[in-house]
């Protein structure tokens, strides 16, 4: 019976490896166990974001000291740009490790999946729907979880265009669905959310058409966190949720917050998990962030879309950070931009991580 161990490190800089290498050296974090590292980089969060891959480079650089380069390339790197405002850049080493037979409790279940490159004409568009879709479905088999409800947040990494991806559709005889590089991150956030609600059964495939994609924010996953990067061409996909079929003490649930003030649904949350009483700890904190369309917060208004120096993604990353950083108090919380379709328009999803019974 599985393991899950989930370590939080600090970093210096998107090529700080120091504390993995000393994790390892010490025998805390077993190379061949890693599933997936996620990060929070102090990038801009935006295409030209180079600190993503930086990191990734950084990592299967110190990886590579302990695993074949087949094995490097099973894990999922899902890094994050944007530490704005207090944010701490940190990652998240998940593990997966033998563990014991303990009777009937629910554990912390990790599953990954890979999909193939998504050619860019189908970027923003149904097939990444479809593709998203397929990968989320074959992650919930590998964490062996056997109910959808079990399944409490899917972090996904995916693609962007680049001027150069852009190019080489229109030389097959492709349109993509934009020619702007900014707002086609936008496009793949959302069509990947769209993909985790439509595996979730939160959504069908016939609810949704390519006009629909990054427009229309009344379709949404409560438990879908995409973020894009120029770091790969495929999705790299992370589902975290509970199972029998797991042990150890680490526990998973989320929460949606309704817009970027919400905390009451992540304090019972935190209340499901014990956490704040008895002996149990919090180990991560994962949310999306958005300033949502209206451009107002609870009838007040708000002019984080009216900046024209800094993105609104950055904006509401560093908000809700803050917020949720009051909340459980720290920093070390991977807050993601960019929520289209992920939580409603506005607000988003949170999954918490906590230790239980002192384990």
């Amino acid at each position: 019976m599985p393991e899950a161990k989930v370590h939080r490190i600090a970093t210096t800089g998107p090529d700080d490896v120091s504390g993995i290498a000393s994790a390892i050296a010490s025998g805390a974090i077993s190379p061949d166990g890693i599933v997936a590292i996620l990060g929070k980089t102090e990038g801009n969060g935006c295409v030209n974001d180079f600190t993503r891959a930086f990191s990734v480079h950084m990592l299967k650089a110190e990886l590579s000291r302990h695993l074949p380069h087949t094995a490097l390339d099973e894990i999922a790197y899902v890094m994050s740009g944007g530490t704005e405002g207090a944010l701490s850049p940190h990652i998240l080493v998940l593990e997966r490790t033998a563990g014991q037979e303990i009777g009937d409790e629910q554990s912390l279940a990790i599953g990954r999946a890979l999909t193939p490159a998504l050619p860019p004409k189908d970027l923003g568009r149904l097939a990444q729907v479809e593709m998203v879709a397929a990968g989320v479905r074959a992650a919930i088999r590998d964490a062996g979880i056997d109910a959808l409800s079990d399944v409490h947040f899917v972090q996904i990494k995916c693609p962007l265009l680049t001027s150069d991806r852009i190019q080489r559709a229109e030389t097959e005889g492709h349109s993509t669905a934009t020619r702007d590089t900014l707002k086609s991150m936008g496009l793949s956030r959302a069509a990947s959310a769209l993909g985790v609600a439509v595996a979730l059964g939160e959504l069908q495939l016939s609810d949704i058409d390519d006009t629909q994609i990054g427009r229309d924010m009344s379709l949404w996953s409560s438990r879908a966190s995409t973020s894009a990067g120029v770091e790969l061409e495929n999705h790299e996909i992370v589902v975290l949720g509970m199972s029998r079929q797991w042990s150890g003490p680490l526990a998973v649930d989320h929460a949606v917050m309704a817009d970027a003030i919400d905390v009451a649904p992540v304090k019972a949350a935190l209340d499901r998990l014990n956490l704040g009483r008895d002996d149990a700890s919090l180990v991560a904190l994962l949310a999306k962030a958005e300033p949502g369309t209206s451009g107002r917060l609870r009838d007040s208004r708000h002019t984080m879309l009216d900046d024209s120096d800094i993105s609104a993604t950055r904006h509401a990353r560093a908000f809700v950070g803050g917020v949720l950083a009051g909340l459980v108090g720290t920093t070390e919380i991977f807050v993601s931009g960019g929520a289209e379709h992920q939580g409603p328009d506005g607000g988003g999803p949170v999954a918490i991580i906590a230790r239980r019974n002192g384990g």
